[in-house]
Protein backbone atom coordinates (compact mmCIF):
# COMPACT_ATOMS: atom_id res chain seq x y z
CA UNK A 1 0.00 0.00 0.00
CA UNK A 2 1.21 3.26 -1.05
CA UNK A 3 1.16 6.81 1.01
CA UNK A 4 -1.60 7.88 -0.76
CA UNK A 5 -3.49 4.85 0.05
CA UNK A 6 -2.64 5.00 3.75
CA UNK A 7 -3.80 8.17 3.85
CA UNK A 8 -6.73 7.64 2.39
CA UNK A 9 -7.89 4.72 4.37
CA UNK A 10 -6.67 6.00 7.38
CA UNK A 11 -8.21 9.75 7.13
CA UNK A 12 -4.69 11.55 7.77
CA UNK A 13 -2.54 13.59 5.47
CA UNK A 14 0.50 12.11 3.85
CA UNK A 15 2.52 14.51 6.16
CA UNK A 16 1.25 12.98 9.38
CA UNK A 17 1.55 9.70 8.15
CA UNK A 18 5.36 10.84 6.97
CA UNK A 19 5.56 12.50 10.55
CA UNK A 20 4.79 9.07 11.96
CA UNK A 21 7.06 7.72 10.72
CA UNK A 22 10.06 10.27 11.27
CA UNK A 23 9.09 9.75 15.25
CA UNK A 24 9.31 5.62 14.68
CA UNK A 25 5.76 5.59 15.09
CA UNK A 26 4.88 3.56 11.76
CA UNK A 27 7.29 2.01 9.68
CA UNK A 28 7.39 1.73 5.73
CA UNK A 29 9.47 -0.37 3.05
CA UNK A 30 11.20 1.30 0.85
CA UNK A 31 10.96 0.03 -2.83
CA UNK A 32 13.73 0.40 -5.47
CA UNK A 33 12.50 4.11 -6.54
CA UNK A 34 12.45 5.15 -2.95
CA UNK A 35 8.62 4.96 -3.23
CA UNK A 36 6.89 3.86 0.81
CA UNK A 37 5.31 0.52 1.00
CA UNK A 38 3.02 0.14 4.23
CA UNK A 39 1.33 -3.36 5.07
CA UNK A 40 -2.12 -3.52 5.01
CA UNK A 41 -2.40 -3.61 8.73
CA UNK A 42 -0.90 -0.16 9.01
CA UNK A 43 -4.10 1.24 8.32
CA UNK A 44 -5.36 -0.06 12.44
CA UNK A 45 -2.18 1.43 13.35
CA UNK A 46 -2.15 4.80 12.22
CA UNK A 47 -6.08 4.26 13.23
CA UNK A 48 -5.29 3.21 16.59
CA UNK A 49 -2.52 6.16 16.94
CA UNK A 50 -5.21 8.68 16.13
CA UNK A 51 -7.94 7.10 18.58
CA UNK A 52 -4.93 7.50 21.37
CA UNK A 53 -4.06 10.98 20.78
CA UNK A 54 -7.87 11.76 20.95
CA UNK A 55 -7.79 10.16 24.05
CA UNK A 56 -4.93 12.67 25.36
CA UNK A 57 -1.76 10.53 25.14
CA UNK A 58 0.96 12.02 23.54
CA UNK A 59 2.87 10.61 21.06
CA UNK A 60 5.82 9.98 23.12
CA UNK A 61 3.31 7.50 25.30
CA UNK A 62 1.75 6.30 22.33
CA UNK A 63 5.66 5.34 20.90
CA UNK A 64 6.40 3.64 23.92
CA UNK A 65 3.50 1.47 24.48
CA UNK A 66 2.52 0.45 21.11
CA UNK A 67 4.90 -2.52 19.73
CA UNK A 68 4.08 -3.66 23.31
CA UNK A 69 0.63 -3.66 22.50
CA UNK A 70 0.79 -5.13 19.26
CA UNK A 71 3.40 -8.23 20.72
CA UNK A 72 0.92 -8.60 23.75
CA UNK A 73 -0.60 -12.62 24.00
CA UNK A 74 -4.10 -10.29 24.84
CA UNK A 75 -3.92 -7.01 23.17
CA UNK A 76 -7.67 -6.12 24.41
CA UNK A 77 -6.39 -6.70 28.46
CA UNK A 78 -3.06 -4.27 27.56
CA UNK A 79 -5.13 -1.60 25.96
CA UNK A 80 -8.05 -2.14 28.90
CA UNK A 81 -4.35 -1.50 31.06
CA UNK A 82 -3.48 1.30 29.76
CA UNK A 83 -6.57 3.24 29.27
CA UNK A 84 -7.16 2.29 32.93
CA UNK A 85 -3.74 3.87 34.20
CA UNK A 86 -4.13 6.83 31.88
CA UNK A 87 -7.80 7.13 33.90
CA UNK A 88 -5.90 6.87 36.99
CA UNK A 89 -3.15 10.14 36.15
CA UNK A 90 -6.05 12.31 34.66
CA UNK A 91 -8.11 11.14 38.26
CA UNK A 92 -5.05 12.02 40.26
CA UNK A 93 -3.96 15.27 38.47
CA UNK A 94 -8.03 16.72 39.07
CA UNK A 95 -7.23 15.77 42.75
CA UNK A 96 -4.30 18.07 42.54
CA UNK A 97 -5.92 20.64 40.34
CA UNK A 98 -8.47 20.84 42.84
CA UNK A 99 -5.94 21.83 45.93
CA UNK A 100 -4.33 24.16 44.06
CA UNK A 101 -7.95 25.85 43.32
CA UNK A 102 -8.42 25.94 46.94
CA UNK A 103 -4.98 26.89 48.13
CA UNK A 104 -5.20 30.04 45.25
CA UNK A 105 -9.17 30.66 46.75
CA UNK A 106 -7.59 31.01 50.12
CA UNK A 107 -5.02 33.83 49.19
CA UNK A 108 -7.06 35.89 47.50
CA UNK A 109 -8.80 36.57 50.66
CA UNK A 110 -5.08 36.84 52.09
CA UNK A 111 -3.57 41.04 52.16
CA UNK A 112 -0.19 39.53 50.93
CA UNK A 113 -1.32 36.52 48.75
CA UNK A 114 2.10 35.17 47.80
CA UNK A 115 3.40 35.04 51.78
CA UNK A 116 3.37 31.60 52.93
Amino acid sequence: MRIGELAQASQVSRDTLRFYEQRGLIAAQRSANGYRDYPADMVQLVLYIKTAQRLGFSLGEIGSSVAALWQAPDPDSAVTQLLQDKLNLIENRITELGQLRNELQQRLGQRCPLNP
